[in-house]
């Protein structure tokens, strides 16, 4: 199944959808919460068959200090395998920590899986941000303008290393000296280079409007919130001399659909019980989220749609994905 289309998803249905067809859907597998790949085949597949073409990874090592009882796979290598065994699949990247690996190396790793997918991979990356995982995996926790800054200097290295037989790069952090770097990604001129922020501060959409061929904003965004997140980016790219049109807008929801509005609403009450806060109080956390029915999640839909958002990243609660994919496919209520 070649096209992850709105249109494709839901056009047997008199639903508003029809409305939003430009807009791609993909899917968010967190490794961290503890898949076996067995369980992230099944997810793709499901997605696959439901017209959606593309499935996302965390690039998370551990949840949390006592996530000793669960499978924690390494998302490169999830991809890769994914990528070559499903033929229609786009695998995505949301995003990968900058600070991990060299972007010398990232940049040689994501050419090596855009060939072995025949340019299938979506490139998301980011500055990082979980202190328990740097400090667990020796790279410390540098001050996030220093993560920020070190990530600008990472997107020029992966550009620099896609597009040209050698690439030397002198920065503050980081440093190449004839860089060669091949096979380069069948993309062309390379993939996108999504650059993913859950807080969107003005550094980091500073960082996206100069060097970004892609922002993503997740997971708990209005599209009030989105249109004034865009509007300062469009600015900001302006005066980069680029065009708001060379970047492309990505925006992901934590999602939940329902058979009823009286569903959702019982289920708001009983997780607000769970997490002991006023059921109103909950309630304004999710109306930043995408739950509903069907059409209620259309409505919103169209919202992001018009405000330029080109692919729209679901990531339902851990266990219930493929549910969801199908309660989403058949349209419900």
């Amino acid at each position: 199944m070649h096209s992850s289309t709105l249109q494709r998803l839901f056009n047997w249905r008199n639903i508003s959808f029809k409305v939003v067809m430009t807009v791609k859907f993909g899917i968010q597998i967190e490794p961290q919460f503890g898949f076996s790949y067995e369980q992230i085949r099944n997810i793709a597949e499901t997605a696959l068959v439901n017209g959606i073409n593309s499935v996302w990874f965390s690039d998370h090592f551990m949840l949390n200090a006592d996530a000793t009882d669960r499978v924690l796979l390494d998302p490169w290598l999830v991809m890769t395998l994914l990528g070559r065994e499903l033929e229609d699949l786009r695998v995505g990247s949301l995003v990968f920590c900058n600070m991990y690996r060299q972007p010398a190396l990232t940049a040689k790793m994501a050419a090596t899986l855009d060939v072995l997918t025949e340019g299938r991979l979506e490139f998301g990356i980011g500055a990082g941000w979980k202190e328990i995982e740097f400090k667990a995996y020796g790279y410390g926790f540098p001050s996030a303008i220093e993560r920020i800054n070190r990530l600008a200097e990472a997107i020029q290295i992966i550009r620099g290393a896609w597009t040209n037989e050698r690439f030397t790069f002198k920065g503050e952090y980081y440093t190449t000296e004839n860089l060669i770097s091949f096979p380069k990604p069948v993309q062309k001129p390379h993939p996108t280079i999504w650059v993913g922020t859950m807080r969107a501060k003005p550094k980091m959409l500073n960082l996206i409007a100069r060097f970004g061929d892609g922002i993503n904003i997740a997971w708990s965004y209005t599209a009030e919130d989105c249109k004034k997140i865009f509007d300062t980016l469009d600015d900001m790219i302006r005066r980069h001399g680029r065009r708001p049109s060379d970047v492309k807008r990505s925006v992901g929801f934590w999602t939940r659909v329902f058979s009823t509005r009286a569903e959702m609403e019982s289920q708001i009450e009983k997780s607000a019980k769970e997490r002991g806060v006023p059921v109103e109080t909950y309630r304004q956390r999710v109306e930043s989220s995408l739950w509903g029915t069907v059409d209620d999640i259309a409505d919103r839909l169209k919202q992001f749609s018009k405000l330029g958002v080109s692919y729209t990243i679901l990531m339902f609660s851990h266990g219930s994905e493929m549910e969801q994919i199908q309660m989403l496919a058949r349209g419900l209520p």
